[in-house]
């Protein structure tokens, strides 16, 4: 009968076998002897791994984010701006233009504002003309929060009152930017006094609001000689139908000079930056995929150390009946337990540092679960690779050399 274990096989049996908690146990031993020095050589692992699944995991977290806001926002959401005439000057939007866009049968609601040029606000009126700080002022219809998807964060919205009056409502930055963080305050605008009625949320679909002094349409007219013409047309189709309203919007808003209308669709904005993210992504794994490779590099060299300051415990085993593939197998187990332990621990570290980056951006914390499979099973690769030399080295002394060496 065979043994399983390291030791010599009794006279006229075949040679040990190690199964796999023998093979196990040895390559494990090897491991424990050295301690520093595995740590350090598992620890290049760790770094290339933590770097590729912080990489993945913060890439990850930042596209649920976006798909949470568009689920929110919604990507049904279009705009219409005036572009340029055959002449190359600046188009207008008809004052119509917001009722027929309206009746469109696939959308839900529409809504604008309009740009008021050489109109500018200041937190008083003792502030030079010239530091504006690029606010724009605009006039707002009153159902522009229900069409965009506006939120307030202190205040109200405009209504049927206010609308006609000197009253203002803050972007988010506009109010930064003015030290105003609350409503019934008084700014400078447009040469006279508005009263803040509210500050909007950031709104990430539709930015330019966020650095905007929106007024009422009719408090526009009536104070800051607005001519009634938007400037940008907001249109909420149906989610079904959005493709289809956006062939049609440029002919709707304009009959007469379809091709002096500019169609956009706000999503494809937060899409593009996706997109640009992913390209960046792919650098930062590069770079992860080079640290991993140094990595590989010290653990095959950690184990070619090994091999030469362990020759005589591998004489010791080959002269007690251990083979040459036992040998081979040992250092091959030894060395992927070290990538591994480096495997384990990048995985841990690269879910800590996309957790905590996540916290601090208010994202969802994500990490895929192919990508924590995926860095253990290359870490296993790496390390099969990287001890394949050493391991063959190991099996190619003779029993005789290596009791002799030094």
């Amino acid at each position: 009968m065979k043994r399983s274990g390291a030791g010599a096989a009794p006279p006229g049996d075949g040679p040990a076998r190690l199964g796999p908690r023998d093979v196990l146990r040895v390559g494990a031993a090897g491991l424990r002897s050295r301690p520093m020095r595995v740590f350090l050589s598992a620890l290049g692992i760790a770094i290339g791994i933590a770097a590729m699944i912080g990489v993945v995991g913060i890439s990850t977290s930042s596209r649920a984010q976006l798909q949470a806001t568009l689920d929110r926002l919604g990507t049904n959401l279009l705009t219409v701006g005036p572009g340029r005439d055959f002449f190359g000057e600046d188009a207008k939007l008809p004052k119509e233009s917001v009722g027929m866009v309206a009746r469109m049968p696939d959308v839900d609601s529409a809504s604008a504002t309009a740009k008021l040029a050489d109109t500018a606000v200041y937190r008083n009126d003792h502030i030079p003309e010239g530091e504006s700080g690029g606010i724009t002022v605009a006039a707002a219809r009153l159902d522009l929060p229900e069409t965009v998807g506006l939120a307030m964060a202190a205040g109200t919205w405009l209504n049927a009152g206010t609308a006609r009056y000197p009253a203002v409502v803050l972007g988010a930055d506009t109010a930064g930017r003015l030290g105003v963080s609350a409503p019934n305050v008084q700014v400078w605008l447009g040469s006279q006094w508005f009263t803040v009625v509210g500050v909007l949320e950031p709104n990430e679909l539709a930015p330019e609001l966020d650095s905007a002094a929106l007024v009422g349409w009719e408090s526009a007219a009536a104070h800051l000689g607005f001519d009634g013409h938007p400037t940008t047309v907001y249109t909420r189709a149906r989610k079904d139908a959005v493709g289809k309203v956006r062939e049609l919007l440029a002919a709707t808003a304009n009959p007469q000079a379809p091709n002096e209308v500019e169609v956009s669709r706000p999503s494809d904005a937060l899409a593009a930056e996706n997109a640009s993210d992913k390209a960046f992504t792919g650098l930062l794994l590069g770079l992860g995929g080079v640290a991993l490779l140094v990595g590989g590099v010290g653990v095959a060299n950690t184990m070619v150390i090994s091999v030469l300051e362990r020759r005589a415990e591998i004489g010791l085993r080959r002269s007690l009946g251990a083979t040459r593939g036992q040998i081979r197998t040992q250092f091959l187990t030894e060395s992927q337990l070290l990538a591994a332990l480096g495997g384990v621990g990048g995985v841990a570290i690269g879910i800590v540092v996309t957790a905590v980056f996540a916290v601090t951006q208010g994202w969802p914390t994500v990490v895929p679960v192919w990508a924590m499979a995926g860095g253990i099973l290359a870490t296993l690769l790496i390390g099969g690779v990287a001890g394949l030399y050493p391991a063959i080295r190991a099996a190619r002394l003779a029993p005789t050399e290596a009791l002799a060496a030094p």
